[in-house]
């Protein structure tokens, strides 16, 4: 009996610190929705993305015909002929994977414009998340964007809004990649809405290399 009342008492005051600590959750894409800077930018990498991909593409067609002449003309080819054919063809192939890993590989041109126009976007949300989570005296915030084991949450602990207050934003003006404004259906939407999330755009790298996801990292 002894040792369950001991039992007893352990659970209810550790349920009791539990409840002491204050949590709370972000929506890091509902927050990015309402930055104009950071649609901005989304425009210029997916600019600056499809232009290379492009280029990048052409390069591979270049190719592909060349390998289709070679292969029809291969027999009316003496042997020095074809292997010259072909070294060309290899060095054309390798210039196209050097220059789709120059632009869209770990660290290429992508990554660090991404860095570049992204990163301080998401520090100023990161001090923001702070402040909030000094005034509310709250221990801990999780993002329920990236997040994946957040089966359930209370809306109630949701503090996006307050955030965007804090860097000087409308909760309820959600920007669409376009830099056009969608009107949330309650403009002055209370703390814990989660209306008008958009999820970040983004391009993929062209076939026959690495690829690297455009999406910019989280704090």
């Amino acid at each position: 009996m002894k040792n369950i009342i001991l039992t007893l008492t352990a659970i209810v005051f550790l349920a009791l610190q539990v409840d002491a600590q204050k949590f709370g959750y972000v929506d890091s894409k509902y927050i990015l929705s309402h930055i104009p800077e950071y649609q901005e930018a989304q425009k210029q990498i997916n600019k600056m993305s499809d232009t290379w991909q492009k280029e990048i593409e052409a390069k591979y067609e270049t190719i592909e015909k060349l390998e289709k002449a070679f292969q029809a003309e291969k027999i009316l080819l003496t042997e020095d002929m074809r292997q010259k054919r072909s070294d060309e063809i290899d060095e054309k192939r390798k210039e196209a994977k050097d220059l789709q890993k120059q632009k869209f590989g770990v660290g290429g041109e992508l990554f660090q414009k991404r860095e570049e126009l992204i990163k301080p976007i998401q520090e100023q949300i990161y001090e923001a998340i702070k402040d909030v989570a000094s005034q509310s005296a709250l221990m801990v915030i999780f993002d329920k964007a990236n997040q994946s084991n957040m089966l359930y949450t209370n809306p109630k602990h949701d503090v996006s809004d307050k955030v965007l207050r804090k860097m000087g934003l409308k909760p309820g003006d959600v920007l669409d990649e376009q830099g056009g404004n969608e009107e949330d259906t309650e403009e002055d939407s209370k703390d814990g809405s989660s209306g008008g999330k958009q999820a970040e755009g983004g391009k993929t790298a062209p076939k026959g290399g690495e690829k690297t996801s455009p999406k910019g990292g989280g704090k």
